[in-house]
């Protein structure tokens, strides 16, 4: 990847490195990582896997210290400064056709939070469907993000799985943030550990999921889910097509779908095509 990195590109104190990364992945996790890469400065690095060939077997991986384009879903800008936070990408192939893969941001979700409650960051809960957040009792603060793309390859679906998480924010990037947010510096203080850390524990937790999901699917993540659903007997609203509706999540369906318990009855909400927010107290 030394084409993506620049001569004039910032350089950080708290910089990732493949050596100190690879170092602290067990051997078992490294056998299952096809290609390890981490550049100072790229466009995104979802675009960037987007562009490359998949690797035939195992996961592929780019980090970036910073992303000029970066992503979240429905085309919404992610704030990307450099050397603050991590911005993950994942690549790798399936069997069978692209419908297997739905629940796989809630994987992603799941086993993010996993990795970051070991750290200590307990309060790291997951937003349905695709956001990490902490709940401080008047908003859902957003932590981390997913963003599952992909296609087919060569006869086989392959998911680009991005992943955006907010480690130690620059007070000059907040303005620019237009939702309520938070970083792990604000939940760990001075434990918060190394990102080279984050970045490994992260990595190795999605690692196990993902191998996991292509096995087994989506059951037998549904049951941490509930212990991690921030919207779990919450009041939201739905906004679908452009028409709001009101209701209580009462968890996942089998196949993902979060179900919302409405007044004209039960509604099951799938990822593509709906907005969720939960209704705090201030907005009853």
């Amino acid at each position: 990847m030394s084409q993506n990195r620049l001569d004039d590109a910032p350089r950080f104190d708290d910089a990732l490195s493949t050596a100190s990364l690879r170092t602290k992945l067990s051997a078992t996790t490294r056998t299952r990582i096809a290609t390890l890469d981490i550049v100072d400065r790229i466009d995104s690095t979802n675009s960037e896997l987007l562009r490359r060939q998949t690797s035939a077997s195992g996961i592929d991986a780019l980090f970036a210290e910073q992303q000029t384009g970066g992503r979240g879903r429905h085309g919404r800008l992610w704030a990307s400064p450099p050397g603050s936070n991590l911005y993950l990408s994942l690549a790798r192939r399936f069997d069978g056709g692209l419908a297997r893969l739905g629940g796989l941001s809630l994987v992603v979700g799941i086993a993010t939070a996993d990795a970051l409650h070991a750290l200590g960051a307990r309060a790291v809960r997951v937003k349905w469907p695709n956001d990490l957040v902490v709940d401080d009792g008047d908003s859902l603060r957003k932590i981390g993000g997913v963003l599952i793309e992909g296609g087919m390859q060569d006869g086989r679906s392959r998911a680009v799985i991005g992943l955006g998480l907010n480690v130690r924010m620059p007070e000059d990037t907040t303005d620019a943030i237009d939702q309520p947010w938070t970083d792990l510096h604000a939940l760990l203080g001075d434990t918060l550990p190394s990102r080279t850390a984050i970045a490994a524990a992260v990595l190795a937790s999605l690692v196990d999921a993902i191998d996991r999901f292509d096995i087994e699917g989506l059951a037998p993540f549904l049951a941490r889910f509930d212990a991690l659903d921030a919207l779990r007997d919450a009041d939201v609203t739905a906004t679908i097509g452009g028409v709001a509706h009101a209701g209580v999540a009462v968890g996942l369906a089998e196949d993902g779908a979060l179900r919302l318990r409405a007044a004209t009855g039960e509604i099951l909400l799938r990822a593509g095509e709906v907005s969720v927010r939960k209704r705090m107290p201030s907005q009853a």
